[in-house]
């Protein structure tokens, strides 16, 4: 134990958004309770990478008595987090292990399937959606235009199919309930096996939601990609209130 420099956290502050922990190199962060925590005082090397993401200013630097950093430690726990790699789901509800309900499929939209009144058809062409199940190597993903959609998009945004799903592949999830860093591995393979064609991330105003940004952001640098990237932001009403393209 020694007197040294180490990250705080104010609990009061923090929304439990996650941007840290995508910042954090050594792992340090974890989302407990709703709150970003340090897990392991030897984790943490103090410098503060992390303090630049929080957008409420829940993050400190401060010298108390703690474990010394250990980087040999840290490498053995990034190790440990890394996701080991996954069978590839059986096409068309064919035999295989793992959940039924994740089996990978494609579905065909036609003209007439599409004429509904009112553009209420579903645009959906794939299954399954949800970032963690999708496969970085799945065909729906090889050189599509791919949405990134928060959960909650879709609920709040009356038009999201007829004005933002049409045409594109989509995996969706939530950068605050879920673990970002298996995100940011997950995007990062995705990146880089499936040559898409533009990435498209739609995300509610809400500040923990714009965290499926800086996760696109790393794993765009993880894989050295130049792949163009929009982003689309939608207001809790239901509208969206910005639109743009990011640069390299």
């Amino acid at each position: 134990m020694a007197v040294r420099k180490i990250i705080n956290i104010d609990e009061t502050k923090c929304d439990g958004c996650g941007l840290c922990i995508v910042d954090c190199a050594e792992g340090a962060l974890k989302l407990i309770d709703g709150k970003a925590r340090v897990v392991k005082d030897s984790y943490c090397d103090g410098l503060g990478a992390c303090l630049g993401a929080c957008p409420t200013g829940a993050l400190t630097i401060e010298e108390r008595e703690a474990d010394a950093f250990d980087e040999e430690a840290v490498e053995q726990h990034l190790a440990a987090q890394k996701p080991q790699p996954a069978a590839m789901p059986v096409l068309q509800g064919g035999g295989g292990g793992g959940c039924p309900g994740s089996a990978m499929r494609q579905m065909e939209r036609g003209p007439q399937r599409a004429a509904v009144a009112d553009g209420a058809a579903s645009q959906l062409r794939h299954w399954p959606i949800q970032l963690t199940l999708v496969p970085p190597g799945a065909p729906f993903l090889n050189g599509a235009d791919l949405l990134l959609a928060a959960d909650c998009v879709p609920f709040a945004l009356p038009d999201f199919h007829a004005r933002f799903l049409q045409g594109h592949s989509v995996v969706v999830g939530c950068p605050k309930l879920d673990d970002p860093q298996a995100y940011v591995d997950k995007l990062t393979a995705i990146f880089e096996q499936s040559s898409l064609s533009s990435l498209t991330i739609i995300h509610m105003e809400v500040s923990c939601c714009t965290g499926l940004c800086q996760i696109a952001k790393a794993a765009k640098k993880n894989a050295r990609s130049d792949v163009t990237i929009h982003e689309v932001t939608v207001s809790v009403d239901g509208q969206v209130i910005e639109q743009r393209q990011w640069g390299d």
